[in-house]
């Protein structure tokens, strides 16, 4: 049993370190985005510096790879977050009842929702996130728009990597219920 709950805690780490490190992409998320809105704003201002500023960013990146950027770093700090909330418990759940349930009875209904939804969703998205990966580096996918961002393979990649982070923090939470299960048989009149 300690081992399980060792074998768990070197996985949440895991996770947690990969997620506290994703979390960062939040401040390169809001720089690349002010940036973009005020030096497309600044096009019709009446400051020279200004006018200057916006058309050097729109000759140096343009408007399309800037908002693409965008999309990116949201995908990545979505998909690596995932399996941090659900390590850390900010996964939504319905605490009106769960809160009445005795811990073997949470253990029996986490156990139920990791094994019959988390873990096949995971194995089934990872399965064609990885071919849709794989399809688009094949084709040298890039930008369906003009001027965007090139090798959309690479942002195609982070799906089977975010949901297999999830797998791992809920094959964790797995590895932790059954646990609890088996500390609760230890326990007499403990059902």
């Amino acid at each position: 049993m300690e081992r399980l709950i060792r074998v768990a805690s070197k996985i949440d780490n895991a996770v947690i370190w990969i997620g506290r490190i994703a979390a960062w992409v939040g401040i390169a998320l809001v720089l690349v985005t002010v940036f973009d809105v005020i030096t497309r704003n600044f096009s019709q201002s009446s400051w020279d510096v200004l006018r200057t500023l916006s058309a050097t960013q729109q000759k140096v990146f343009g408007s399309t790879q800037l908002q693409e950027l965008e999309w990116h770093l949201h995908t990545i700090l979505f998909l690596f977050c995932l399996g941090y909330a659900y390590v850390k418990g900010a996964h939504i759940r319905i605490d009106v009842f769960r809160e009445r349930f005795s811990n073997v009875t949470k253990a029996w209904i986490e156990i139920a929702g990791i094994t019959l939804f988390l873990l096949p969703f995971c194995i089934l998205a990872i399965s064609f996130g990885v071919d849709f990966a794989v399809s688009s580096y094949q084709q040298r996918e890039g930008s369906a728009s003009g001027g965007g961002l090139p090798d959309r393979w690479v942002i195609k990649a982070m799906l089977p990597i975010g949901l297999g982070l999830l797998a791992l923090a809920g094959i964790a939470k797995l590895l932790k219920q059954i646990t609890v299960l088996t500390a609760s048989q230890k326990v007499p009149g403990n059902r």
